[in-house]
């Protein structure tokens, strides 16, 4: 059994489209529905873990949760 990890999600509608991007990754996704897109992303993510040049990355650098927030200028 694998062990869960938690990311973020950030996601966006773009021309009729829902984008979703991990930020801790750089990996992004979409759908036609936030529920889509949030589960491609899912998918996507997965794929990346999967591959072992990442799973070497990811073991000496711990991925850090991003702070999101807003500004006015």
């Amino acid at each position: 059994m694998t062990h869960a990890q938690q990311f973020s999600a950030v996601i966006e509608k773009e021309d009729g489209w829902y984008v979703a991007l991990c930020p801790e990754l750089d990996v992004a996704s979409q759908g036609k529905s936030i529920e889509d897109a949030l589960e491609n992303l899912r998918e996507a993510v997965g794929l990346y873990l999967d591959d072992e040049d990442v799973k070497a990355m990811l073991k000496n650098k711990p991925v850090s949760n991003p702070i999101l927030t807003t500004f006015t200028v």
